[in-house]
């Protein structure tokens, strides 16, 4: 569980961080375009008063340059220049289409009017211009700049999550493919010596109960074996009997858990319904999920397992009457290193996933869940292409 929060925490601080860099820039540049439009808007003010003057000869040879180079040199914020009825008379820095020069003008002069009060240009004897302007080109560039960031933030975050997310998971793999098959390894010799003993002492004549049981345990510790054996590599399936095999999984189960679990197990299918599976692997899947459940009902409560077919689909539901899972949760506890247990390692679900998922392309999922009244694990395996 701690592991699984100290992810969460992980993601939630390169949400946070993604979250602040942008609100950041936003600010920023939100300021920077407020103060550019206020240069805008002297310039403007500079531009109109040189206009006004080469408009009204009020200029002087020496000044004629300079009114000039303040008109010529606006090459960047979009203007237009009306007469008193509203008629264009100038345009700058505005793409206009050659074939709908007026229309397209009118469009931009209606929507500069909307943005701000014109600067009035006197021309004398009550004659007056008016400019109009919209923000310079720099800043309309610039007010995009946020939302180009952000989108660049978020690509960089889904990469990097994405990375390194693949990575760790990979390390994972690689690491419990490797405890599994060095588990199976040392389980190997021990097991194997247990054999012999075991020749031992029906050779002595001891009791044969007590010998029978004994190999029974040897048997499931064969069976352990070769389940952490085929972890990492593809197993071959076989055509299994499907109610024998889980059957068989719920009576060892039965006979191992305390007398205040009971277990019960309801077929819609004929008993010899076969499917392709790993067997070793798929009752690791069924004991993996019974084993939590009895856990979630702390040793005291029933396990119902229903095994029935629907479009094509061998479905089996493993229900318990333990505390449930929170909705928010439910997902959740298939990932690697989510348990409620505090020595739990957060396996059991997530190998149980991939066995359903992974070898036998079915699905693992829980469709039904309310807290305090128990939990429903549900196996899909398809039945098409599993003859």
């Amino acid at each position: 569980m701690k592991q699984y929060l100290k992810k969460r925490r992980w993601k939630f601080f390169l949400i946070l961080g993604a979250v602040v860099i942008s609100i950041f820039s936003l600010l920023y540049t939100s300021r920077l375009s407020k103060e550019l439009s206020s240069e805008v808007h002297k310039r403007m003010k500079i531009w109109s008063l040189a206009y006004n003057k080469l408009a009204n000869d009020q200029y002087t040879s020496d000044d004629f340059e300079l009114i000039l180079e303040i008109i010529t040199t606006n090459t960047n914020i979009p203007v237009i220049l009306t007469d008193i009825e509203g008629n264009v008379v100038e345009h700058r820095n505005i793409d206009v289409p050659a074939d709908k020069q007026e229309k397209h003008l009118q469009k931009v002069l209606s929507k500069m009017k909307k943005e701000r009060e014109p600067v009035i240009i006197s021309l004398g004897d009550d004659d007056k211009q008016y400019l109009y302007y919209s923000e310079s080109l720099l800043i309309s560039k610039l007010q995009w700049f946020p939302v180009v960031q952000l989108f660049i933030v978020f690509v960089f975050m889904i990469i990097a999550y994405t990375a390194f997310s693949t990575a760790r998971r990979w390390e994972q793999d690689h690491v419990w493919v490797g405890m599994a098959r060095e588990t199976a390894h040392q389980l190997g010799t021990p097991t194997s010596s247990l054999l012999g003993w075991m020749d031992i002492l029906e050779l002595k004549q001891c009791d044969t109960k007590y010998i029978n049981e004994m190999r029974f345990d040897i048997k499931r510790l064969l069976t352990i074996t070769a389940r952490f054996s085929k972890i990492g590599s593809k197993p071959e399936l076989e055509n299994e009997k499907i109610i024998e095999v889980v059957e068989q999984m719920i009576e060892y189960l039965r006979n191992r858990s305390s007398k205040l679990v009971t277990f019960s197990i309801k077929n819609d299918i004929q008993n010899d319904f076969e499917i392709k599976m790993c067997r070793p692997l798929f009752e690791w899947v069924i004991e993996n999920i019974c084993k939590n459940a009895i856990d979630a009902m702390e040793g005291e409560g029933a396990i119902d397992v229903h095994i029935f077919e629907q479009k094509e689909k061998l479905i089996i539901d493993i229900s318990d009457t333990g505390k449930g899972i929170a909705r928010n949760l439910q997902k959740s506890v298939f990932k690697p290193g989510y348990s409620t247990k505090p020595k739990g390692w957060g396996l059991g679900l997530t190998l149980a996933k991939r066995i359903v998922e992974q070898y036998h392309n079915g699905k693992l999922f829980i469709p039904s869940s309310t807290t305090k009244k128990g939990t429903t694990f549900r196996i899909l395996i398809p039945l098409v292409g599993n003859e």
